[in-house]
């Protein structure tokens, strides 16, 4: 069990933890970007339009599989910030069961404090995300 990951619950505690110890937002915003920077390579052969996420501002591109019961995500962004904001999102959702995802909504995103602090289109592109994750948990458990 010492291999667990931690729940989604101790995982967003996590974020708001390193985001409370963080001084200013230009200190959040560089670690959200560092958080970008430890993704793993997304492939070229992947940024094509067949994985585009559309409904971000920035191109994004997004990729998945079901590991048994567990999600696995992938993606990147040609947007430095973008690229962070989709690391906390993998962050939380990914490795994860299709009921963990659907209890959990989005709404850690406001009590990090990042709804307040982005554009209305980055804010949106983050919804939006976090619906495409939820939409595929969704449609995993009616499977």
């Amino acid at each position: 069990m010492a291999d667990q990951a931690p729940s989604i619950d101790a995982e967003i505690q996590a974020l708001k933890d390193e985001f409370a110890f963080l001084g200013d937002w230009t200190e959040r915003y560089q670690y959200i970007m560092d958080m970008g920077k430890q993704m793993p390579a997304f492939p070229c052969e992947k940024q094509d339009e067949a994985h585009k996420f559309h409904g971000c501002q920035s191109q994004v591109w997004f990729d998945y599989e079901w590991d048994g019961d567990r999600l696995d995500l992938r993606g990147t962004s040609d947007a430095m910030i973008v690229n962070g904001l989709i690391a906390l999102l993998f962050r939380v959702y990914s490795g994860r069961t299709a009921d963990e995802i659907l209890t959990t909504d989005g709404g850690f995103i406001d009590e990090l404090g990042l709804s307040a602090h982005l554009s209305a289109n980055r804010a949106t592109g983050l919804s939006n995300m976090i619906e495409k994750i939820r939409q595929l948990a969704a449609e995993r458990a009616a499977a």
